[in-house]
């Protein structure tokens, strides 16, 4: 089959890559032009286990190449961002990927919106199609009886950086069609390289769908995130807590943390909450305590910074989540950035996926990227902000002598003890 992805960023590369090699011809298409050469010299453009290498062999046997000019293919997979705006979300650049492939668009093509969307927004691309084409017919919401040229679908993704490639395989998909016959003809692509089940349905189940799913995870963080704020106002170990509490058989605490991050978990609840603002009070009240984690946070480390003339303060981990480079909106950057603001403060990064600093910390002259050898040493207070596994080999006992601000438990010491039978 040939293919089209329609943005070569963390969802439309990796995809890109995993259809070539089925033995799919594909076709890159980004409006960047510095990722289409990268991707067309073979080389990706952020990290991923085995994608370098995955990619490598795509572009090396003919299967992928990339451009900034759309063409005809059979299968379009739109994967662009869709993020958050005052105004709600903001689908401009969904839109403006329809627009594009438009004019190449032919009868019995099939587009699949990969990006997360709001509910109808499947049904938007319709409408964007049928202005842009009028010689084509397009199907409408549930309408069977309807015949359409062009077929339309949600898709929403569904893999985790650091584990993309063998997600995309393994994870069972969700594909959501305008009509049913709309959902079988994407299920054809899809079933050539998921080895998970693929369940049809009509589009909006399927946008909703992916937006439940993040926003199920936020509302249980925000549960664990605002237990910890109470377990540190009451003097009680959250950690404790958490393993006793978890030792019934239907309970289930997440682990709290520095707040949410990332595209999906810190974005995808808002789409809810923008479509229906007075039934998704639940919704809206777990991303308010999400977003505030980074702030009493902040507020613990100044408190100690305050003992401190000139405090050093070594910031372990800034990106959104464990072992990966991707810092879209990061509450432990964001940790770190009004650290950085601390009046007198000297702040020390650990980051061992980063090779640089963001630009939002590399303009402090207070801030450097250091070794956490050298964190160590230097630091009177210390936070860890990010579970990387690196961090995880480190010995506790060596920062006992510092002021710690531990949000991901790697280094708690307390812990229950079971009784043993006489």
């Amino acid at each position: 089959m040939k293919v089209c992805t329609v943005g070569l960023g963390y969802i439309g590369l990796p995809t890109a890559a995993m259809l070539a090699s089925r033995g799919h011809e594909v076709i890159g298409l980004d409006v960047n032009q510095a990722v289409v050469d990268a991707v067309n010299k073979g080389q990706a453009h952020f990290q991923e286990p085995d994608l370098q290498m995955l990619l490598s062999a795509s572009v090396d046997t003919g299967r992928l190449r990339a451009t900034t000019t759309p063409e005809p293919a059979e299968f379009f997979l739109i994967a662009v961002p869709t993020p958050m705006v005052d105004e709600g979300p903001d689908m401009s650049f969904v839109e403006a990927a329809a627009r594009t492939i438009a004019p190449v668009l032919e009868k019995g093509n099939v587009v699949i919106l990969e990006s997360t969307s709001p509910v109808g927004s499947t049904e938007r691309l319709a409408q964007i199609f049928a202005e842009e084409r009028p010689d084509l017919t397009f199907p409408r919401y549930r309408d069977e009886d309807r015949p359409a040229d062009v077929a339309l679908c949600h898709c929403p993704e569904r893999i985790l950086p650091g584990q993309m490639l063998r997600e995309l395989v393994s994870n069972d998909r969700i594909i959501g069609g305008l009509t049913l016959d709309c959902a079988n003809k994407a299920a054809a692509l899809y079933q050539t390289f998921v080895m998970g089940t693929c369940y049809v349905t009509d589009s909006r189940v399927a946008e909703l769908c992916k937006l439940s799913e993040n926003a199920y995870r936020d509302v249980n963080i925000a549960f664990a995130n605002e237990l910890s704020i109470i377990c540190d106002k009451l003097g009680t170990d959250i950690w404790q807590v958490r393993e006793l509490a978890n030792q019934h058989p239907r309970v289930n605490i997440l682990m709290p943390g520095a707040g949410v991050g990332g595209h999906c978990i810190a974005v995808d609840p808002w789409f809810i909450v923008s479509s229906a603002p007075e039934e998704a009070r639940l919704i809206r009240t777990a991303r308010v305590v999400n977003d505030d984690k980074p702030h009493r946070v902040v507020a613990r480390i100044r408190a100690l910074a305050d003992r401190f003339k000139v405090p050093t303060i070594g910031c372990y981990g800034i990106t959104y989540k464990p072992d990966v480079d991707d810092v879209r909106e990061s509450p432990a950057l964001e940790i770190v950035e009004e650290v950085a603001r601390i009046e007198g403060a000297q702040v020390l990064v650990v980051e061992p996926n980063l090779s640089e600093l963001p630009t939002s910390l590399a303009t402090h002259d207070n801030v450097r990227l250091v070794s956490s050898d050298e964190a160590r040493e230097a630091a009177d207070i210390v936070t860890f902000l990010v579970g990387h596994r690196q961090f995880r080999r480190l010995e506790g006992d060596s920062y006992l002598s510092k002021a710690v601000v531990d949000t991901t438990g790697m280094f708690s010491t307390r812990k229950a003890k079971a009784v043993e039978r006489n």
